[in-house]
């Protein structure tokens, strides 16, 4: 079976969210920080439908899967510069 082949800008039509560039770049830009530490569909700034979405494409394997990883990717911003509240092991 083909997969649909999708565009970024429709991931964000799915969600519900608006899809053209301005807009898409904001949501990044403000959402990166909060989601380096969280798997994405636990983020808290999506709906519970939102979530479900994210949840069943990422599980199901769906068509919309490979945008999902982008999106999760494109939100993780620079993973060294996030501690995610984790404090460095100390040796004895």
């Amino acid at each position: 079976m083909d997969k649909a082949i999708h565009h970024f800008s429709e991931l964000f039509a799915q969600l519900g969210l608006p899809d053209d560039d301005a807009s898409i770049a904001d949501f990044l830009a403000k959402h990166t920080a909060v989601s380096a530490c969280k798997r994405l569909p636990d983020a808290p700034y999506w709906t519970p439908a939102q979530a479900q979405f994210l949840t069943e494409s990422l599980s199901q394997d769906s068509d919309w899967s490979g945008l999902v990883d982008q999106l999760s990717q494109a939100l993780l911003g620079d993973p060294q510069s996030q501690s995610c509240g984790l404090s460095p092991q100390k040796s004895s």
